[in-house]
């Protein structure tokens, strides 16, 4: 039970004891807020060509942007209705939800590899197994950290077998490279960028159908009360989507600048472990869901009386955007 308790307290798991904070009519009405992460393309190329301000030129409405260092956070500024608008991995997105947060998912921003488990060869790990008894930096409450957990779980341990050092994702890279942690469940950008710039760091364990999708979470009254506004942002989304599949080399350059990483670090990112094909969120993501859901209970990232299965069809909305994409 304690460790349900802590759990629950951190920013990384949003628990029902919170949810009374919670602003479930998004901002004032002359602002729209939306959330930036590196790990959301799409969001950078919008931020960068001011397209989403564009949507708004003819209403006097402000467009706000907000940085999303993980899922957590983004998680955080939905929970307390500081965004409109949020990027999370679906089973963040569905944690939220669980516990009472009013979000609904009605667009997928991406179909990334962007966790995997990873070392550096001097530690001698080199399956999932080796874990045991050691250190490992994630981010509770995001997809890395489910991550972990799914891993874990084939090799026949559990979270208790190793000591996770709930760390933010670029202080989970630093970490493993001072020797701190043995290992990280890390993130791209950061994953690709030690991957490809410190020398011996190793993806020891690589599983794309445990990456639980990008999804773009809107506070339930803000679709509610401001429609429009929502579909001017699933419309600028739109747009920047097809521009960023039409124009790869660019989009990398983008994600480059805005994260400050170097550019084949942004082209492994984008080019090789995004796919942006598949906007509408539909059953394979709700099944997808559905088999994680399990976790959340397990684990204590839900309240006791809670049903995330449930709450799959709850989260999903695959009508709302049907009519912009």
């Amino acid at each position: 039970m304690e460790r349900r308790q802590f759990l629950r307290g951190t920013g990384t798991a949003i628990g029902g004891s919170l949810v009374a904070g919670c602003v479930g009519g998004g901002s004032e009405s002359g602002t729209v807020t939306v959330d930036y992460a590196y790990y959301n393309p799409v969001s950078l190329v919008l931020r960068e060509k001011g397209w989403l301000g564009e949507a708004f030129a003819d209403t006097g409405t402000d467009v706000e942007w907000v940085l999303s260092l993980g899922s957590n956070q983004a998680n955080e500024y939905a929970q307390s209705g500081e965004a409109d608008v949020s990027s999370t991995a679906g089973i963040a997105a569905l944690m939220a939800r669980t516990n009472g947060v009013p979000i609904t998912t009605p667009y997928v921003y991406s179909e990334p590899e962007w966790t995997a488990l990873v070392t550096f060869e001097e530690t001698g790990i080199e399956s999932v197994a080796d874990l045991e008894g050691k250190r490992v930096a994630a981010t509770r409450g995001t997809d890395p950290y489910f991550f972990l957990l799914q891993a874990l779980g084939d090799a026949g341990l559990s979270e208790d077998d190793v000591e996770v050092v709930n760390l933010q994702h670029p202080e989970g890279q630093s970490a493993l490279v001072r020797g701190d942690v043995d290992a990280w469940a890390g993130l791209d950008p950061h994953m690709a960028e030690l991957e490809l710039e410190h020398e011996g760091a190793e993806l020891f364990f690589r599983e794309p159908r445990y990456n639980t999708y990008g999804f773009l979470n809107f506070l339930d009254g803000f679709l509610a009360d401001r429609t429009e506004d929502a579909t001017r942002v699933l419309e600028a989304y739109e747009r920047g989507r097809e521009w960023a599949i039409e124009n790869p080399e660019e989009t990398a350059g983008i994600l480059a600048d805005a994260s400050e990483m170097s550019a084949p670090v942004a082209e492994r990112v984008f080019t090789q472990r995004n796919d942006l094909s598949e906007p509408i969120p539909g059953e394979p993501h709700r099944e997808l869901l559905s088999d994680l859901s399990p976790i959340l209970e397990r684990e204590g990232l839900v309240t006791d009386d809670a049903d995330p299965a449930g709450n799959v069809d709850e989260l999903i909305d695959a009508e709302f955007a049907s009519e912009v994409v």
